[in-house]
């Protein structure tokens, strides 16, 4: 099977994608994000890059937190996520946002494996998230330190349980649905290329 090859480098941030929409004017701006208007388009854009965490827990499941969300009055189950800090690559704020988010440790940055990016909302935000792909064993789960506050518990899915838990509207956000639906076809493909599957 061949894949598409990520655009995106785990060690810069990602690039503007539409330079040549103007002029730019800014409507709006705050510690988190900018309101740009670009020519005809007003766009959302972060001031510092995002990444979200694909936590796999020996090959059969997906490390998910949920997060208390005001904004929508909701403790959504999630995929860990956040924003870089200064002076941070993306593979390094995935791992701080991983180990923030969930209590797990892991000290190599090597088994960050950055995954094909995805647009969060391709009418407004001119930049790709940069997705990365964690392996975790069950010991490494198992001893896993405490997360932040805001997050209310880490739960492990279980490659089965999830498109029902899709379907059933349990993980509802576009980021995460997308990130364990292309999960779970890209091992269905990888299994069915390999004879396993009819």
């Amino acid at each position: 099977m061949t894949r598409r090859v990520s655009p995106c480098s785990p060690e810069r941030p990602p690039e503007l994608l539409c330079p040549k929409l103007g002029p730019v004017i800014s409507l709006h701006r705050n510690p988190w994000f900018e309101v740009m208007s670009r020519g005809s388009y007003c766009t959302l854009e972060y001031k510092r890059p995002q990444v979200v965490i694909l936590p796999v827990l020996e090959g059969n499941s997906v490390i998910m937190v949920r997060v208390r969300r005001p904004i929508i009055d909701d403790t959504p189950l999630e995929l860990p996520a956040g924003d870089s800090n200064t002076g941070e690559t993306p593979r390094m704020a995935a791992m701080r946002e991983f180990a923030e988010e969930t209590g797990i440790l892991i000290h190599d940055p090597s088994r960050f494996i950055p995954d094909l990016p995805i647009s969060e909302m391709p009418g407004r935000m001119p930049v790709l998230l940069s997705v990365f792909r964690v392996d975790v064993n069950k010991s490494e789960f198992d001893s896993r330190d405490v997360h932040d506050d805001d997050i209310v518990a880490v739960e492990v899915v279980p490659y089965g349980d999830i498109p029902g838990r899709i379907a059933t509207g349990e993980i509802y956000l576009s980021s995460p649905m997308a990130l364990v639906s292309r999960l779970l076809l890209t091992d269905r493909l990888e299994k069915k290329a390999g004879g396993d599957l009819p």
